[in-house]
């Protein structure tokens, strides 16, 4: 299972609105910069984000968007499922009625598909936006690119 570009990218603009909490809006350009996204489809991201609740936003030239919540109270699984839906290795473990197996009650392997979904539910909404920039601050922010070009005004994670 592999999370597609729109759920990595969505995770790494929320986390550039994290390290910005409190700063007020974050133009949608300078997120698409710093993480190396492009500004269309970092617009899309952004909708979906803002119709689930996670980001906010303020039109006009000091406009921008801003996480609509503490980064403490959003987990990287938020971010997920916002843009991915719900993350299953097998269809029939997902939270979904209609995904219902008649083999359920003896079936081997689905008992494996539901540890592993566990698994990772654990992980990512055990994960906060505040925890990355705590991460982030932990390893360094400052750092020299492979030329020795001083980079530490860019907040991209890969």
């Amino acid at each position: 299972m592999i999370l597609s570009t729109k759920g990595r990218y969505g995770v790494k603009a929320a986390f550039d609105l994290a390290l910005r909490f409190g700063e007020g809006p974050v133009p949608l350009k300078n997120i698409a910069e710093r993480q190396n996204i492009s500004d269309p489809y970092l617009e899309q991201i952004i909708a979906v984000l803002r119709k689930d609740g996670l980001v906010s936003s303020v039109r006009g030239a000091q406009g921008g968007y801003f996480l609509s919540k503490d980064p403490k109270r959003i987990t990287v699984g938020d971010i997920i499922r916002s843009l991915e839906g719900p993350l299953a290795p097998s269809e029939c473990v997902l939270d979904d009625q209609d995904n219902e197996c008649i083999r359920a009650d003896y079936c081997v392997t689905r008992i494996i598909w539901e540890k592993i979904k566990e698994s990772i539910d654990d992980v990512i909404n055990s994960i906060s936006l505040q925890d990355m920039v705590d991460d982030y601050k932990r390893i360094g922010n400052n750092y020299l690119d492979t030329k020795g070009e001083d980079n530490s005004d860019q907040t991209s994670i890969s």
